[in-house]
């Protein structure tokens, strides 16, 4: 994952987990087959991978001046083709255009690559993973899988204190089937388990005892150990050897969220962290990689944004498989009788950028009138092309007034638009999710979250929507 260099490491991060749990006995109910016990993280309709990553990324650069020198975006489930979709996790950072932006993915893996990267290159760099996992319905990938992102920020001590460092590791590559998916393919294939476990095994033990060489430190000198992968018999006898130092991989909670998990569970170990442990990260994937890092003093006043469990804590298990199914495109359902939205035109998109993806207004200097989409005439004193940029993402709201929309297009109705008020000022109209639309009240709070409004003709439509704030 790193170099070693000293003085460098993590210096920030962040999770996301969506809102949506579905409860794996309702897979049981419904088909008679598949399910389980337990629960997965299930992307809303209006999420995918990069949505995820942006949120991560929110959550890990919250209260902090950090500005990124690259983004590495790593997914195995991309939401475009010949096109970087880091450079829309990029835009709706609100990053400078100097700020290098790359998707390094194809495979659960990928991830590593990002990390790597971030660590090695001078600068302070930004790795995203995120993942939304498919499976043929009532399929085992269905059941265990799960959807989510993380986001790591490599940096300097000279730019922030590092939370955790690199001690060293190593990888282990071989050349099999283990699993595999074709692109266009809604879900993956899987060879039988039984041959992974034999060849995944001689290759994660010889990795972990390089890595633990190259740390110099022996597997008693470790305080947490965290095994992860897609092949879950590999990783459940791979676990024997931790013994109690062995740390939940969360399958349980949110599922196996792929290319995002590795991060994702060593974000939630950062959060309950003290000074001075020693982590030992084995991810299974197409071989092994392992690596050891030390959280440092400066772990002890680190206060997350959003830690993993109160996202967990937060989930909503009230998703039906009827609907899953319908978000993911297994269940093509009648669509509300109303015209086909469009496909966005890139040069407006293109012109907007700041609003459209940085969701950033205007605020005019002299009266303080705040403008959403920016204005180049104040509406108060009438003030021309005297406006300074205000990014309203990251600013909470009250709801005004609202509707419930039952006609209007959506993958999901109703709609629930919203008038939002903001602290500080400035009034929008927006779309609100994440929400059962019979709670809605005025009053309540909000926070702004990046979604696909929705895609036509092969373009995503990105923007801003609102969704009831966390506790």
């Amino acid at each position: 994952m790193g170099d070693g260099i000293m003085g460098r490491g993590i210096i920030a991060y962040g999770a996301y987990v969506p809102y949506w749990r579905l409860d794996r006995s309702k897979i049981t109910a419904t088909m008679g087959s598949g399910g389980g016990r337990g629960h997965r993280a299930a992307a809303s309709y209006d999420e995918d991978t990069t949505t995820m990553g942006v949120e991560a990324a929110r959550n890990a650069l919250r209260g902090s001046e950090l500005v990124p020198d690259s983004v590495l975006f790593s997914t195995a489930n991309p939401a475009y083709m010949d096109k970087t979709n880091a450079a829309a996790i990029h835009a709706a950072l609100d990053l400078p255009q100097s700020s290098w932006a790359v998707d390094v993915g194809g495979a659960p893996r990928s991830s590593e690559a990002a990390w790597a990267l971030a660590a090695a290159n001078r600068g302070t760099n930004l790795a995203v993973a995120s993942d939304l996992r498919t499976g043929r319905p009532t399929s085992g990938d269905e059941a265990t899988g799960g959807d989510g992102a993380a986001a790591f920020v490599f940096g300097d001590d000279s730019v922030s204190p590092v939370l955790c460092e690199w001690l060293g590791g190593a990888v282990a590559t071989a050349e099999f089937t283990d699993r595999y998916r074709q692109p266009g393919d809604a879900f993956s294939r899987i060879w039988e388990e039984r041959f992974g476990e034999q060849v995944y095994l001689p290759l994660a033990n010889d990795a972990i005892e390089r890595a633990l060489g190259d740390a110099s430190v022996s597997l008693d000198d470790i305080d947490k150990i965290a095994i992860v992968g897609l092949h879950a018999r590999a990783v459940r006898s791979l676990s024997r050897i931790a013994g109690d130092k062995l740390v939940t991989d969360l399958t349980g909670e949110i599922g196996n969220t792929g290319t995002a998990h590795p991060a994702i569970v060593l974000a939630s170990i950062l959060d309950e962290a003290d000074p001075n442990e020693t982590i030992l990260l084995v991810h299974l994937a197409d071989g092994a990689t392992v690596d050891v890092l030390r959280t440092t003093d400066a772990i002890a006043g680190h206060m997350p944004f959003a830690s993993v469990r109160s996202q967990i804590d937060r989930g909503n298990d009230a998703l039906d498989y009827n609907k899953y199914l319908t978000w993911r495109g297994f269940l093509d359902r009648e669509p509300p009788r109303r015209p086909d939205p469009q496909r966005p035109g890139a040069p407006p998109a293109f012109r907007s950028e700041d609003w459209k993806y940085a969701f950033v207004g205007s605020r005019d200097r002299s009266s303080g009138a705040i403008h959403m989409p920016p204005m180049r005439v104040s509406m108060e004193g009438g003030a021309v092309d005297d406006m300074e940029r205000i990014r309203m993402a990251d600013i909470p709201a009250t709801i005004a007034t609202f509707t419930v929309d039952r006609l209007a297009f959506s993958l999901s109705p109703p709609v629930v638009a919203v008038v939002i008020d903001y602290d500080g000022g400035g009034r929008f109209q927006a779309e609100m999710t994440d929400v059962n639309p019979d709670e809605v009240r005025i009053g309540d709070r909000v926070e702004m979250t990046f979604r696909r409004l929705y895609s036509a003709e092969g373009v995503h439509n990105y923007f801003w929507k609102a969704r009831p704030a966390a506790a």
